[in-house]
């Protein structure tokens, strides 16, 4: 609605109404934490997210509050969080394409004190985060920077909060892809003191909890990893959050794959591409339609794997970067070669490898090796095999493997060298270095021969 209602259409509005609804309305004008769930319900329907955000902001303007106008109307705020919003990406590139050391100065100014600016680094700073970790953190604590110029009367101090407590999330997330676990963890129990100041909304409450999950899922607490997830995924659904949930059920499947239990997260998964909404985050779409072929292919499925990979293949298409395309190659590999189509898995090993050499992606590149090294092993080409292994250590070596992964594939070279290399060696270094890639100081125990 572009115009303010008249009484005739307001008048009518009540009348249409039922007592119990009356008294809804009622309670939801008075009721923070209510608004707060209706604002969730909204955003799956036809009402306008900005209609439900700003129902969000302070109700009335406090005795200590000048900055707020009084008598302000709902709708005049709504047009004031639209022309935040888009004002926002200009003045993001304008501030971040100075250099950082100038960031302080540059938020003196009165022109970036908006909330639309801080949802705005708030929302860069997880997808940068996710490639560009460092990048992720910085975008974090400068969103947390400006946070503190915002005006705390307009915009409401416990809505601040809430995004803060995700910021610090974020920059907590971004700490973990980094390998900075501690650091992470003092940067949750910081969101998690923010959460606490803010709205109590349940849904920022599931946002911390999901990402909270990935990080102790790289700690190995997994059956805390699993506590987080399922109670993030059961907030989610209650409030209507279907995409939200879905992502959460794509890291809990993760999980599973962790335990060394893929099978288990192949239903999850399924669930997960049902709730996903593909406009909304195609790339987390495409995440949960390759993890699921993955297990499928772990768990000896190779034609419910190729059936699924025939539908992914318009999806892989969208994504033509070097990531997303040597992993692609990798697991159609491994269908083939389940499927007994030795030829092609090998020239689709040969063909990711050398992506993941180009990507200087150190693990990816070994694993990748050691399917080779199976099937040529099963196929008794023992020179071939000799060939890689010879290959493998001064590639992995440039691309600085820790240690002990180190170690593991100089035993993999030993073992072909003495003719004592076997498919169940391979596995078992293959498994080694799945869990090395997350534990740098996880040791390496010698495999079966």
């Amino acid at each position: 609605m572009k115009i303010h209602p008249n009484s005739y259409t307001l008048e009518e509005f009540l009348v249409s109404l039922s007592r119990q609804h009356l008294e809804v309305v009622d309670h939801l004008v008075g009721c923070l934490a209510c608004r707060r769930r209706f604002q969730g319900i909204v955003r799956q329907r036809s009402m306008s997210k900005k209609t439900a955000d700003i129902l969000l902001w302070p109700r009335k303007p406090a005795e200590s509050c000048p900055s707020v106008p009084e008598g302000q109307t709902l709708f005049e705020r709504e047009r004031a969080l639209a022309k935040e919003r888009m004002a926002a990406p200009s003045l993001f590139v304008e501030l971040t394409r100075q250099p950082a050391e100038q960031w302080d100065l540059l938020l003196g100014s009165s022109r970036f004190h908006t909330w639309g600016l801080f949802e705005l680094l708030i929302e860069r700073s997880l997808e940068t985060g996710i490639h560009h970790p460092a990048r992720g953190e910085e975008l974090g604590l400068l969103a947390l920077r400006l946070s503190e110029n915002l005006d705390a009367c307009y915009y409401g101090e416990s809505l601040i909060e809430d995004l803060r407590a995700r910021s610090w999330a974020y920059v907590g997330n971004s700490l973990r892809l980094r390998s900075d676990l501690q650091a992470a963890d003092e940067a949750f129990l910081t969101a998690y003191g923010h959460l606490q100041r803010g709205t109590q909304d349940p849904l920022e409450r599931a946002i911390l909890l999901d990402l909270e999950a990935s990080l102790r899922r790289d700690q190995r607490q997994l059956e805390q990893a699993f506590k987080l997830l399922r109670r993030a995924v059961a907030i989610f659904l209650q409030s209507s959050q279907r995409h939200r949930a879905g992502r959460s059920l794509v890291n809990l499947s993760t999980v599973y794959h962790f335990t060394g239990e893929p099978e288990k997260g192949i239903p999850i998964l399924f669930q997960a591409v049902e709730l996903i909404d593909p406009e909304q985050e195609p790339r987390l779409l495409l995440c949960a339609r390759h993890n699921l072929i993955e297990y499928l292919t772990a768990s000896g499925r190779y034609l419910e794997a190729q059936r699924v990979y025939r539908e992914a293949r318009s999806l892989y298409r969208s994504f033509p970067d070097a990531w997303s395309q040597n992993r692609r190659k990798w697991v159609k590999g491994k269908i083939s070669r389940g499927l007994g189509q030795a030829e092609l898995a090998e020239s689709l090993f040969l063909a990711a490898r050398d992506g993941f050499i180009h990507e200087g992606i150190p693990y990816d590149t070994a694993l990748v090796s050691l399917e080779l090294a199976a099937l040529y092993t099963e196929q008794k080409r023992m020179a071939d095999v000799r060939r890689l292994a010879s290959e493998m250590l001064p590639i992995f070596s440039s691309l600085h493997i820790h240690g002990e992964a180190l170690a593991a594939l100089t035993y993999f070279r030993q073992a072909v060298e003495t003719e004592t290399v076997s498919l169940a060696l391979i596995n078992d270094i293959a498994i080694y270095l799945r869990r090395a890639e997350y534990d740098p100081v996880l040791e390496f125990q010698k495999a079966r021969e």
